[in-house]
């Protein structure tokens, strides 16, 4: 098994993505024939809700996470709701599910979004590095 450093959290929904606020977070790679992955999440209790519905409903849904290091890129994960713990003001959601094999790389969607802005060359350079930095939701074409 390999784990990670569970950075940043986006619920991806039918109208956009919800990004959670994470107190903490880890995602393991069970590196099992079923190429299974677990997330656990430490977040507000307010978020429980959300969490306790997908948990009844039983379904699968679609995540993107940031591991280990601000600047890489998100990770999808198809995933259904395992367990929910209250500790405290705080709840821990265990995920479990496998990852995406279809990746999009974000540096090239966010340069074929900003080429089609027609910026000049100083501007395309300029956004495209606090694009890379701060990591925008793009929209899908």
């Amino acid at each position: 098994m390999k784990t990670f450093k569970l950075l940043s959290f986006d619920l991806i929904k039918e109208d956009g993505y919800l990004n959670l606020p994470i107190v903490d977070g880890i995602v393991i790679n069970q590196e099992n024939s079923h190429k299974s992955w677990i997330l656990e999440l430490f977040l507000p209790k307010e978020h429980q809700s959300t969490f306790e519905k997908l948990k009844t409903d039983n379904n699968v849904f679609e995540v993107q996470v940031i591991i280990s290091f601000p600047e890489n890129e998100p990770a999808p994960f198809i995933v259904k709701v395992n367990n929910i713990e209250v500790i405290g003001e705080k709840i821990s959601v265990l995920l479990k599910g496998t990852i995406k094999t279809h990746r999009s790389k974000y540096s090239e969607a966010l340069l074929t979004y900003l080429l089609n802005e027609n910026l000049s060359n100083d501007e395309l350079l300029s956004r495209f590095k606090k694009g890379m930095r701060e990591r925008p939701h793009l929209k899908e074409s």
